[in-house]
């Protein structure tokens, strides 16, 4: 299922840059390179909606609709991207005093040595 998301996702982003990249700023012409409105209305220029602005938005939406998808599908896994993944071994032991480390090795012996012995049970 999120496999199809994905390829939606890809198709979808991939027509919004397109569509976002051929549209014309509000203020194209010649008088907008000026800082003119274009027009005489109080609010500037403001035509009925082009078809690829239609695009955009509804590319928007399903855009938007397609990253929530695939958030909710991900978190629905439970799998973490560390699940496979083994324990840091650390560098402490190795950082010490060759001594130390040493009688910590022997100390460890010695516990094993008393856990399995049957008689001191």
């Amino acid at each position: 299922m999120s496999a199809i998301i994905t390829i939606i996702h890809v198709i979808v982003s991939l027509v919004l840059i397109i569509a976002v990249l051929l549209q014309s700023g509000k203020a194209a012409d010649l008088a907008g390179a000026f800082g003119g409105a274009g027009s005489q209305s109080t609010f500037g220029p403001r035509g009925g909606q082009t078809l690829l602005s239609k695009v955009t938005t509804a590319c928007a939406i399903i855009f938007m609709l397609t990253s929530l998808g695939l958030w909710i599908s991900s978190s629905r896994t439970g799998r973490s991207v560390l699940s496979g993944e083994k324990a840091a071994v650390t560098e402490t032991t190795e950082q010490q005093d060759p001594k130390t480390a040493a009688e910590e090795k022997k100390s460890e012996k010695e516990e094993k040595k008393d856990s399995s012995d049957p008689e001191k049970k």
